[in-house]
C-alpha cells in the first residue's frame, strides 16, 4: 500500500491523527525536506527508510515505489494532497502498475493562513466564495486559458493565491486588474511559513501588497489572501439566530430556552 499523506501546514502536531497512523506503521518514507517539518517524523518508527524527495525527481521517487513491492509507503507532501500536490501523476503511476494506493487528506495552508489571520473567508453578505489560484509563472503551460488572476479579480470574492510570492509588482497588477478588479484599499494579507516557528503575518491592501511582500522577501512557502471579507466584523448569521428553523432546530424568541434541549453529561 502507498498511502499519499497530507503532512500539514507545518507544525507536527497539524498532523491528522490518520496520517500519524500511517507514518507509525510505514516501512519506507518519501519526504520533502524542503516543505514538511522534519518533526512529523518522530511519528514513523525507528526502523522506517527514510527519503528525501527535495532533489529528487517523479522517477526517482516512483523507483523507491518500484523497489518496495510489499513494503507500506508513506508519501508525505505539504499541506493538503488536494491543491498543487503532483499527486495525480503519482495516484495515475500506481493504477498503471496495479500497486494499491490511499489518499489521506491534510489540513491545507489556506486552513492555516486563515486561522492565524482569525478571519474566516467566507462572511455572509460580503463574500461566500472562495478561489485558490497562482500566477503562470515557469509553468504558464498548465493554465487554462481564462484563469488568471486578473480574471479571478473581477469577482471580488475572496481570493488565496499561492506560489507567487516571487513576483509581488505582476501579482499586484493582475489583482488589480486595470482597474476592474479589487480596488486599492481592499485588504490583502501575506502570510508566511503559516504555523511554523517562525511564520510571519503581514497585514496591508492590493495597493500596498507588493511594497509589504517586497519588504518581507519571501519567495516561497507564502500565501496571499485577498478580499473584503478580511475587514473583519460580520453581519450576525442566520443559522445560529433564533428566528432561523432548521432540522435541528425550532424557531424561537430572543432569550428563550425553548427548542434548545439539554444534554446531561456524565461525570463518573
Amino acid at each position: 500500500m502507498i498511502s499519499f499523506v497530507g503532512a500539514g501546514p507545518g507544525a507536527a502536531d497539524l498532523l491528522t491523527l490518520r496520517g500519524a497512523d500511517r507514518l507509525a506503521r510505514a516501512d519506507v518514507v518519501v519526504w520533502a525536506s524542503s516543505l514538511v517539518s522534519e518533526d512529523v517524523l518522530d511519528h514513523a518508527p525507528a526502523g522506517a527508510v527514510v527519503h528525501d524527495s527535495a532533489g529528487m525527481t517523479f522517477e526517482d521517487v516512483v523507483a523507491v515505489y518500484q523497489a518496495s513491492p510489499e513494503a507500506r509507503v508513506v508519501r508525505l507532501h505539504s499541506g493538503d494532497v488536494s491543491l498543487y500536490s503532483a499527486v495525480q501523476e503519482q495516484v495515475d503511476w500506481c493504477e498503471a502498475n496495479g500497486r494499491s494506493w490511499e489518499v489521506v487528506p491534510g489540513v491545507g495552508s489556506l486552513a492555516a493562513a486563515s486561522a492565524v489571520v482569525g478571519r474566516e473567508l467566507t462572511v455572509p453578505g460580503v463574500s461566500q466564495s472562495v478561489i485558490a489560484t497562482r500566477l503562470a509563472g515557469r509553468t504558464a503551460t498548465s493554465m487554462p486559458a481564462g484563469e488568471t488572476v486578473a480574471a479571478f479579480a473581477r469577482h471580488r470574492t475572496t481570493l488565496a493565491v499561492y506560489l507567487s510570492a516571487a513576483r509581488p509588482e505582476e501579482l499586484q497588477d493582475e489583482l488589480l486588474a486595470g482597474g476592474d478588479g479589487y480596488p486599492p484599499e481592499t485588504p490583502a494579507v501575506l502570510v508566511v511559513r503559516a504555523s511554523w516557528p517562525d511564520e510571519r503575518v503581514h497585514r496591508t491592501t492590493v495597493g500596498q501588497l507588493a511594497e509589504t511582500m517586497r519588504a518581507d522577501g519571501a519567495r516561497v512557502t507564502a500565501l496571499v489572501l485577498v478580499g473584503p471579507a478580511l475587514a473583519g466584523a460580520a453581519a450576525r448569521c442566520h443559522l445560529y439566530d433564533p428566528g432561523y428553523a432548521h432540522a435541528h432546530r425550532r424557531r424561537s424568541h430572543p432569550g428563550s430556552t425553548k427548542g434548545r434541549p439539554t444534554v446531561p453529561r456524565s461525570t463518573s
